[in-house]
Parts: C-alpha cells; structure tokens; sequence
C-alpha cells in the first residue's frame, strides 16, 4: 500500500501538514517487541518439554505471558 501511486501521491499534501512518513526496512526485528519478547522465549525461557507438542508449546507460551514482568523479564543492560 504504501508503494501506491495514491499513497505517493499524498505526501506532500502529508508534508505540508507536519506529517512524515518513514520507512522501515522490509525486516526489522529490532524495531518490533513482539520480535524481542519471542527471542527471550525461544533462546533464554524455553523448556525442552515445549518442543513436544503444539499443546506443550501453546501452554508454555501462555505461561511466560502471563507471567512476564513477574518471572520474566527482558532486561536491556
């Protein structure tokens, strides 16, 4: 969408009027939390039993949810 000739278009009008558009890569982890929180999960909170089933993976992604903040914590130090 935002590769349109109507989306490109608006721009300026957008500019004139204090809006600025910025592009994010195609890909950026980085600048998505959800992307940051499944790291923490998959390399530092995972449990082998997880990987079991789809059930085990569900409850155990339901548990550091639930949990996060209490017994889970990204700490950016």
């Amino acid at each position: 969408m935002h590769t349109s000739d109507k989306f490109k278009n608006m721009l300026e009008t957008w500019e004139e009027k204090g809006l600025t558009v910025f592009y994010l890569p195609p890909y950026s982890p980085e600048l998505n939390p959800i992307e940051i929180l499944w790291k923490f999960m998959k390399y530092y909170w995972i449990e082998l039993d997880a990987y079991k089933s789809t059930t085990n993976m569900k409850k155990y992604v339901e548990k550091v949810i639930r949990n996060y903040g209490i017994d889970y914590e990204i700490n950016f130090k």
